[in-house]
């Protein structure tokens, strides 16, 4: 038989509809690669250029959206797979206007504890494909609402997660509320709907710390707070007083001193507290910074820790049980705190705040370490130091 007598199989050629109405390639068709995607990292051009389809297409499928056909899908998912690309939160939220991308919006001086809840917050978006974008800024700045507004609306986020003194920021809230931007406060006192706040009982943890000074014999007791406009200085310090009072321990007005949450106000405000002779045998800073320049004041005194004076932080920062002696301090879960806001705040954009969540509160507790002791002999007898 000639060659030209040989039949020639028919070829089939498979037509598939993107969702765009565009022809796509079929599914088992070799990918022709240009060697420039192999010099870059691929995008979402890419992808739509090798396919032979929308951009929005592709995004579409990444979306895994019902209104695409399913071999234009497998076709986009070959591509993706063979120039290994990963898509970015916004070319994600292309196609269902979303942009996978929270912020979290501070005014702390803590800088460990911005850390900590940070590190809780990206657990949390890595799990759910987001992204976190941090915007520090100054509560008291002109224009600060303003900024934030900005912030908000110029990286066109899906949500924000506030922390203290800003979740107290009445306007604060009320701007993003105007501006229609879902959030979670962090919060010591319940200022909102449980579905947008994670709470932390801080009377309750700074209670337990007065508790444990009683018992453990002392009255000579000094109180470092945090800034008044914090509503945490005020739950920890009605905790602590209040419960020192159950146990018929008054702590005078002197000993009770304001600090900023920074080690550099708790080594000035311990200075002050240890120089002179009538000085307590027990100090609470109301954080661990200001704990650890407590510690800081009592070393350039010669004061001993715990022998000459018992130190109690409140966080349970890993700076707590790295000092030495290791410190007594109250255990805030921070990081758990900026997860657990991270995954009500997805939820709630996921699911469009359907239903009602219930409230997520956090009960701090105490930690004894090496820096509790109860006062010298000598100082219980005579009621002072000797």
């Amino acid at each position: 038989m000639a060659d030209t007598d040989i039949e020639k199989p028919k070829v089939r050629r498979r037509k598939a509809l993107a969702g765009d109405g565009r022809l796509a390639a079929p599914p088992d068709a070799p990918l022709a690669i240009p060697a420039w995607t192999l010099a870059r990292a691929p995008t979402i051009n890419d992808v739509a250029r090798l396919a032979k389809v929308s951009k929005k297409t592709v995004s579409r499928v990444i979306n895994q959206s019902p209104y695409v056909h399913d071999a234009t899908r497998a076709v986009v998912d070959a591509v993706v797979a063979r120039i290994g690309y990963v898509p970015s939160p916004q070319a994600r939220g292309l196609a269902i206007n979303r942009s996978f991308l929270l912020g979290l919006i501070y005014d702390n001086p803590n800088a460990q504890y911005i850390v900590n809840v940070q590190g809780g917050i990206l657990e949390a978006c890595h799990r759910e494909g987001f992204e976190l974008v941090v915007h520090p800024c100054r509560q008291v700045a002109p224009g600060f609402l303003a900024e934030v507004k900005t912030f908000v609306q110029r990286q066109n986020l899906d949500g924000v997660i506030l922390v203290p003194p800003l979740s107290e920021d009445a306007a604060l809230v009320a701007l993003l509320r105007t501006i229609g931007c879902r959030y979670m406060r962090l919060m010591s006192v319940p200022l909102d709907e449980p579905t947008s706040m994670v709470l932390h009982t801080d009377r309750t943890g700074a209670a337990e710390v007065g508790t444990h000074l009683a018992q453990l014999g002392h009255s000579r007791v000094a109180l470092i707070t945090g800034p008044q406009r914090y509503r945490s200085t005020h739950e920890r310090r009605e905790g602590f007083l209040g419960a020192l009072a159950e146990h018929g321990v008054t702590v005078p007005d002197r000993w009770i001193v304001e600090g900023l949450y920074t080690f550099e106000t708790g080594e000035k405000r311990g200075m002050e507290l240890l120089s002179p002779a009538d000085r307590p045998t027990a100090i609470f800073a109301s954080n661990d910074e200001m704990a650890a320049g407590v510690y800081k004041a009592a070393y350039r005194l010669g004061i001993s820790i715990p022998r000459d004076l018992t130190v109690v932080g409140f966080d349970d920062t890993p700076l707590a049980s790295r000092m030495c002696p290791a410190l007594s301090t109250v255990r805030l879960p921070i990081h758990d705190m900026g997860r657990l806001a991270a995954d009500r705040l997805i939820g709630r954009i996921n699911d469009g705040d359907a239903g009602k969540a219930q409230p997520i509160t956090v009960t701090p507790r105490l930690v004894v370490r090496e820096s509790s002791s109860a006062p010298a002999q000598s100082v219980v007898a005579s009621g002072g130091i000797t």
